[in-house]
């Protein structure tokens, strides 16, 4: 009820609080000396509490000094200064007690904008990702097939037409599925790989075997987070690639690490053109993290290999 009913202070202009609280100091020591009320001892700890909370920290120390001063002279007039000797140490403890509320108040303030400016680049982050691979990717196939249809390759054509509305269609999925998972819990990792393996191999009609060692455990959002891009453009890329190359995904936990490796033997089939920016964007995400991100041939194949803290 006290709070409720000093809550319109906080309106007051700052030097207006000032010389009221400073009043309101000096008249509850007057009337203490004279009355020896608890009454105004309340309303002397109550004011230098207010002081530090609503004022700035210079202007509170003045409150708390004069207030000091205010007892040390009423003392003197009353010829009993060690009665107020434990009233100046009321006021320090006062002081003190709710300066350092003030202070966790502040960090706690501080530590929720921190939370708040990093989930806002995490979702920028996010949608740039999406966004970033399926357009490059779309106007590398509709520049194919611009020149294509200027050599009258019509058939040729139509086809990369037809590859860059699929992947038109898939960016659009991605970005809706993106959005559903910042607006709700997303699932587990494992379950969340299994769904990519088996969307893989709806659409690419080839196997993609996955493999989970360790003992499973949920990691930071950010990290599963950036575990499932990778898998994600990996699949992708093998796709564009390597195209008709079935596909092994490893996941491998223990109490420090987690490991993630994507690899594809190489394909018989031709592969579109175009360079892998979006592992540049999952290396950087991967680094974020203080983790590294690999790809690369292997074993005549191709590996896509992210380690990160877990």
């Amino acid at each position: 009820m006290l709070w409720k009913a000093i809550e319109p202070l906080g309106r007051v202009p700052e030097h207006v609080m000032l010389v009221a609280l400073g009043l309101a100091v000096l008249l509850s020591i007057a009337l203490n000396s004279i009355t020896h009320s608890r009454v105004t001892i309340g309303i002397l700890l109550v004011c230098i509490s207010l002081a530090v909370s609503r004022l700035q920290l210079r202007e509170s120390i003045g409150v708390g000094l004069l207030a000091i001063a205010g007892l040390v002279v009423a003392g003197e007039l009353s010829g009993s200064p060690a009665e107020d000797l434990s009233l100046m140490l009321s006021v320090c403890l006062i002081f003190l007690v709710t300066y350092a509320a003030k202070q966790r108040k502040a960090t706690r303030a501080a530590e929720a904008r921190e939370a708040v400016l990093a989930e806002r680049a995490r979702i920028a982050r996010e949608i740039h990702d999406i966004l970033a691979h399926s357009l490059s990717a779309q106007l590398v196939h509709l520049e194919g097939a611009k020149l294509l249809l200027r050599a009258e390759r019509t058939a040729e054509a139509l086809d990369r037409v037809t590859r860059a509305r699929d992947l038109a269609k898939s960016g659009l999925d991605e970005a809706r599925r993106a959005v559903s998972a910042l607006r709700e819990d997303p699932p587990a990792l494992p379950v969340a790989l299994r769904t990519l393996a088996e969307d893989f191999e709806t659409t690419a009609h080839r196997s993609c075997t996955l493999r989970i060692s360790g003992a499973e455990h949920r990691l930071t959002p950010e990290t599963e987070l950036a575990l499932l891009r990778t898998a994600q453009e990996a699949l992708t890329n093998v796709r564009r690639h390597a195209p008709g190359s079935p596909v092994q995904v490893e996941l491998a936990f223990d109490r420090t690490w987690c490991d993630l490796r994507v690899t594809n033997p190489p394909s018989a089939e031709k592969g579109s053109p175009g360079g892998g920016y979006g592992l540049v964007g999952m290396r950087e995400r991967a680094e974020l993290l203080g983790g590294t991100l690999s790809a690369g041939e292997h074993d005549g194949g191709f590996l896509v290999h992210l380690r990160v803290p877990s």
